[in-house]
């Protein structure tokens, strides 16, 4: 693992500069012409204030602009700050930034050293950071479009991750209107970090799109732990971040809600709910963003296949969030399933279908009549014969309906309301200020020690 030189510079575009206030960082041009030889001069200094016509000036004297390493997150925050740059290229920006500091994390040099880990962390959250400044008020189906709209690298870890980072971010700040910035940080490096433990798989295996070998993905069921140890090792702290939290979304991202994930078989409300958050958004990403190798499904194909994970998978209060989120219309079930051993963090030449056995499905949340109490209002599942997945149009089928009050955990103060009125339709989990975002494993087990 190479050490990041905080002397070295990153190219920016001229369309980037923030222009009429003073500007965070220097900007540099490279004005060697030898290849390999390179020799910056400072042009512009950091708290000046550049105008149009410097801008233009300089685009029509230099070839590139240029800015420190030591400076990237005083350009990421400038950036964010920009309001003449859209908001699809600053996320590109950010996306090329944490991908800088991925690259650090799983380069081929594997030989780890606490303050090149550190150093590599630390930007990964500078980069989150700026990351919640730009995506914190979309809405999920919003972050999927702009998803959509970013280039891909060639290595899906980073992809993957960076996207994970961002639907995480979404869904917390849907279930949670009032999250603070650092919460949705949290969430956020929970994301961009769950994979963390993948740094110590070969890389052939990483990136094998096929099906993998059993001894392979025995190997591939080690990253959880590698990952967990790898922050103990080497990371002291995350700055005002939760350490602990970021340790636990790593180790137990691949844990099922019905007990049968790895490592550790931690089993519903005892696994972190942020990192329950990141294998829905783990999931979703997985089987919806575009790859040069496979073909993605529709959203409805998506949440209708996503749904027969739920219960097993899935935790069934953060998919009923998802689903509601993603889209309002009638969804008619798809009758193809992903297997219970489908691995969302590894990449796929194809999505390995399989036929479904309906008659198994214990944990179908829409393929059977039940009436599932929420609060003081009664909500009634919808019947599925041989279509499991199926959603109704809530607004339509209650109408009369002015608001549904869900309590997800008795322990916990959270509230769902459902505004159904007209046109709209909004979810909101209203925690209470001093949340404990372990608050519910530790009630868990208190229930199971008694």
């Amino acid at each position: 693992m190479s050490k990041i030189n905080k002397r070295s510079f990153f190219s920016i575009s001229f369309e980037f500069v923030t222009v009429g206030e003073p500007i965070l960082h220097d900007l540099y041009i490279n004005s060697s012409s030898a290849a390999n030889r390179d020799h910056f001069v400072r042009i512009f200094p950091k708290g000046g204030v550049p105008e149009k016509e410097d801008i233009n000036h300089f685009r029509q004297k230099y070839y590139q602009l240029y800015v420190l390493e030591e400076q990237r997150d005083l350009y990421l925050k400038s950036l964010v700050k920009n309001s003449n740059v859209p908001d699809t290229k600053k996320t590109e920006v950010i996306k090329e930034s944490a991908i800088h500091y991925l690259d650090t994390i799983f380069s081929e040099d594997k030989i780890f050293q606490t303050e090149v880990l550190g150093e590599a962390i630390e930007g990964c959250r500078e980069s989150v950071e700026t990351m919640v400044e730009v995506v914190q008020d979309y809405s999920i189906n919003e972050i999927q479009e702009l998803i959509a709209n970013l280039s891909f690298h060639d290595f899906y870890t980073y992809d993957h991750s960076i996207n994970v980072s961002m639907y995480n971010i979404s869904i917390f700040k849907t279930m949670k209107p009032n999250a603070t910035k650092q919460e949705l940080i949290l969430a956020g490096m929970g994301g961009l970090l769950h994979d963390l433990g993948k740094i110590n798989i070969p890389t052939e295996i990483i990136n094998n799109s096929g099906k993998l070998s059993d001894e392979d993905f025995n190997i591939i069921k080690t990253h959880p732990e590698e990952g967990k140890k790898l922050v103990e090792q080497h990371v002291k702290n995350f700055g005002n971040l939760d350490i602990e939290v970021i340790k636990r979304v790593i180790s137990e991202h691949h844990e099922n809600y019905n007990g049968t994930g790895y490592p550790g078989k931690v089993k519903g409300k005892d696994i972190h709910v942020f990192a329950r958050i990141t294998a829905l958004g783990d999931f979703f990403d997985a089987v919806t963003t575009k790859r040069s190798y496979h073909e993605v499904l529709t959203t409805d194909e998506a949440i209708s296949i996503m749904s027969k994970s739920v219960g097993k998978k899935l935790d069934p209060d953060l998919f009923e969030v998802l689903a509601k989120n993603v889209r309002k219309l009638v969804m008619e079930g798809s009758r193809k399933e992903l297997p219970d051993d489908f691995d969302p963090c590894q990449p796929h030449n194809e999505l390995p279908f399989v036929e479904p056995d309906i008659h198994k499905q214990k944990h179908d949340l829409f393929g059977h009549k039940e009436t599932k109490k929420y609060g003081k209002i009664k909500v009634d599942s919808i019947r599925a014969k041989g279509e499991i997945g199926k959603i109704v149009d809530i607004e339509k089928q209650k109408e009369a309906i002015k608001s549904v009050t869900k309590e997800m955990d008795e322990d916990a103060d959270w509230n769902i309301v459902e505004n159904i009125d007209g046109e709209e339709q909004e979810n909101k989990i209203d925690f209470s200020d001093n949340i404990d975002l372990d608050h519910e494993a530790s009630q868990s087990k208190k229930k199971k020690a008694s």
